[in-house]
């Protein structure tokens, strides 16, 4: 690294890095994915989610012991290098992770369309192209003024999603009845629990977006894990609530065909919920920005390491953000959401991710054999990554298979 290249700020405390985390995972996973998990799962939709909240766990306590390991940018790919001793595990993993981020900040852009044409009808291009410049612009503006940016849309999120259980909550009455409804009653049944788990991990993507601003963030020993473990249970809550609601209240062959699928749990039409599309817009939207932020920072520590032209490793010496890293993802995000259609990148999202989670989880378990690291202020069971890594091979397996 350049002796004469400014340090990135340290700015983020336990509240601000946590509802960074929040606003990774929630967004179009929840605000979208429900009818897409619907339609595979069925009544049965509940359990894919906590699947896939499960088996996401395992790897976030993964990734909360590596963030103190290695407080590095680039997250997975140092992860890999160091776990491997390999210089090319290390820039297969930060590929990987450039790719599971450009896409999913595609597949966010196109997911929050259906809740956008609920208010005006404008052509999709036009208005995710937008909402990409915008974000990229404020992207480069400030890591601060970025985060809390974020911050200050995944408390609407939350609240959007505060209200989904509010308001359909009275349905919640009916789940001991239903129960046997929800429960699969053969092997087809778990199959497609199985198959909706692996398009639900795309809910739960994001923790692992929180190591990557370990270099800007305060005492980040304590913090990191912390924040990695508190968005994951938020999260969760907030999901087996809003699902459970969802399919008790709404047939999933209703959910699967619509493209605002929580517009049909709280009535979007009514005068007095006209409030939620937006905030649902916001929340899909939300995941752009964090996405950029994300690859923004993958990209520099790469350049650092010599994986990307060096360029892309520059900071900006008044703004203290990487400029060209953020303008450069920006770029390909902006290409990638005018011509792929949402499924199918929430698909390539869930695939390429539980990859980098194997990657990852392994690295862990030869970090964990050549030293145990007994001065970290958080340390995982040594079952954790071994947890995680099988749970990895077990989705992508349940999807091939399918």
């Amino acid at each position: 690294m350049d002796a004469t290249q400014p340090e990135l700020k340290r700015a983020l405390g336990l509240l601000s890095l946590t509802l960074y985390g929040l606003g990774t995972i929630i967004g179009a996973g929840i605000y979208v994915l429900v009818g897409a998990v619907a339609d595979r799962s069925g009544m049965s939709a509940p359990l894919a989610f906590l699947l896939a909240g499960v088996l996401a766990a395992f790897t976030g306590l993964s990734y909360a012991e590596l963030g103190q390991r290695l407080p590095e940018a680039a997250g997975a790919a140092a992860y890999a290098r160091e776990g491997f001793k390999s210089h090319w595990m290390g820039r297969i993993a930060g590929f990987l992770t450039l790719a599971v981020a450009m896409v999913a900040a595609a597949s966010v852009a196109r997911g929050g369309a259906g809740y956008l044409l609920t208010m005006i009808d404008i052509p999709l291009p036009i208005a995710s192209g937008g909402v990409i410049v915008l974000f990229t612009v404020l992207a480069c503006w400030g890591v601060k003024e970025s985060v809390y940016a974020a911050g200050a849309m995944t408390v609407i999120e939350v609240g959007g999603l505060l209200a989904v259980i509010v308001i359909g909550g009275p349905a919640l009455a009916d789940l001991g009845v239903r129960l046997p409804d929800i429960w699969p009653a053969d092997l087809n049944g778990w199959g497609g629990v199985m198959g909706g788990a692996f398009l639900a991990f795309f809910a739960f993507a994001g923790f692992e977006n929180i190591v990557n601003m370990a270099e800007e963030t305060q005492d980040v020993g304590r913090t990191l894990p912390r924040a990695v473990v508190l968005s994951i249970i938020i999260s969760a809550v907030l999901y087996m609530l809003v699902i459970l609601i969802a399919v008790l209240s709404v047939a999933p062959d209703l959910l699967a065909q619509s493209d605002a699928p929580l517009c049909l749990v709280v009535d979007c039409e009514k005068s007095t919920m006209a409030f939620f599309a937006p905030v649902a817009l916001i929340a899909t939207l939300n995941g752009v920005l964090i996405e950029i932020v994300l690859m923004a920072r993958v990209a520099y520590g790469m350049a650092r390491r010599g994986w990307l032209p060096k360029l892309l490793s520059d900071v900006h010496a008044g703004r203290r953000t990487p400029l060209k890293a953020t303008l450069a993802v920006g770029a390909i995000v902006f290409a990638l959401t005018s011509f792929v259609e949402f499924q199918v990148l929430a698909k390539a999202t869930s695939a390429m991710l539980l990859l980098v989670f194997l990657v990852v989880n392994l690295a862990l378990i030869r970090l964990k054999q050549v030293d145990p690291a007994p001065h970290l202020a958080f340390r995982v069971p040594n079952w954790a990554p071994v947890a995680g890594a099988f749970s990895s091979i077990l989705l992508l397996g349940a999807e091939v298979l399918a």
